[in-house]
């Protein structure tokens, strides 16, 4: 997918790119002083969108928005802040100075992979395998181009659908190429489906307790780290 860029206000001294998934996330953000970039809910969109805002003068990053839980005990809802990002089998350390800005690590590890896990039995099989707290898909893409160009990068996240939840594929149908949810979409997938309207809402009532906290998450932070 592609990586949507837009600058939400004008660069800060010391600029914050955030790169979120989805143009719903990125709503959450207005009001901030930070560069945006929306990579589309892809792996390889996400890549873009973490170049597009190295590119753009950002000199910390951020990696903001929803992600799915593995580990059992994390509620819709609960923040995911992690010391580590793992992605591709590869480690990488969040910034000190930005988790402290963050106010510390919530969990100790967050998986970024290649798609999103959309089953309990896949949830549960990475938390095995892996000890991950939760799991995105943008973080790893992100520590990624922050290695490379030499920033610092954190991770603000929210499970929006927990590990015991399996997504509904009328959710993922209805994303398109820039991160939103496209009506024509979502409804073909329900008259495919119908019966996926129970767990559309328990996925939605999820989804607001996610923006909820991410929304509270967000106003507790001054504009330099």
């Amino acid at each position: 997918m592609n990586a949507e860029f837009k600058s939400v206000s004008e660069q800060p001294r010391r600029s914050l790119g955030i790169l979120v998934g989805l143009g719903a996330e990125s709503k959450l953000l207005r009001g901030r002083q930070a560069i945006v970039a929306v990579g589309g809910g892809g792996e390889a969109g996400a890549a873009q969108g973490a170049e597009q805002l190295i590119g753009s003068g950002a000199t910390r990053l951020l990696s903001f928005g929803f992600a799915g839980g593995l580990d059992p005990t994390l509620p819709a809802g609960a923040l995911v802040v992690p010391r580590l990002v793992m992605d591709h089998g590869s480690v990488w350390p969040v910034d000190p100075a930005l988790l402290r800005w963050l106010g510390g690590a919530t969990v100790e590890r967050l998986l970024s992979g290649s798609a999103i896990a959309t089953t309990a039995e896949a949830k549960a099989a990475l938390w095995r395998q892996s000890g991950a707290g939760a799991i995105d898909v943008e973080s790893g893409p992100l520590a990624r181009a922050a290695a490379a160009a030499g920033v610092p990068f954190a991770v603000l996240r929210a499970v929006s659908d927990p590990a015991a939840s399996d997504l509904p594929p009328a959710a993922l149908a209805a994303i398109d190429e820039k991160g939103q949810v496209a009506p024509l979409r979502l409804l073909a997938a329900l008259a495919g489906n119908p019966g996926q309207i129970i767990a559309l809402w328990r996925l939605a009532r999820d989804a607001r307790l996610a923006r909820r906290a991410l929304t509270n998450g967000v106003a507790t932070l001054r504009d330099e780290s």
